[in-house]
């Protein structure tokens, strides 16, 4: 049932990918400086690439998918994924995730959202003290894009 679930949310990843042709003409204009983030002994999420495909029918854009594992406790720090329209699926865990201007939403196991091209992402976090949380992500970028950028710290 999961695997339908993913297979599910990746055909409309995919779908969206076709309708707005990932272009990047949403441009981030937000010029205020982040808030200063102090250093963090918690522990920080890893990023590791399952695939990376140029897309055959969207010249200059490129679909990666990824696992993203969040040890207990885990933050990421704040940070952009550039102009990639990004999907995300909880597979194990809860993660509290925020974007700048929007609430902390909580997704558990089997839940998903999605990232806007120029996004700021100001809040990724594994709830639990005990258990792993763990993301399918997937973006669809400019080729050659970094996938993630941390804000800078003070």
């Amino acid at each position: 049932m999961i695997s339908l679930r993913i297979a599910g949310g990746l055909l409309a990843v995919a779908t969206l990918a076709g309708i707005t042709g990932c272009t990047a003409s949403a441009q981030h204009t937000h010029t205020e400086t982040p808030p200063a983030t102090t250093a963090s002994k918690l522990p920080g999420e890893s990023l590791t690439p399952l695939l990376q495909q140029a897309l055959p029918n969207v010249k200059g854009r490129t679909f990666t998918s990824a696992i993203v594992d969040f040890p207990p406790t885990a933050r990421a720090v704040p940070h952009r994924h550039g102009q990639a329209f990004v999907y995300a699926y909880v597979m194990e865990g809860t993660v509290r995730s925020q974007l700048e201007g929007k609430p902390v939403t909580t997704y558990h196991q089997g839940e998903n959202w999605v990232e806007q091209p120029g996004a700021h992402h100001v809040l990724t976090e594994n709830t639990s003290s005990t258990a792993r949380a763990k993301l399918l992500v997937v973006f669809v970028s400019d080729t050659g894009d970094k996938l993630k950028v941390d804000d800078p710290r003070a």
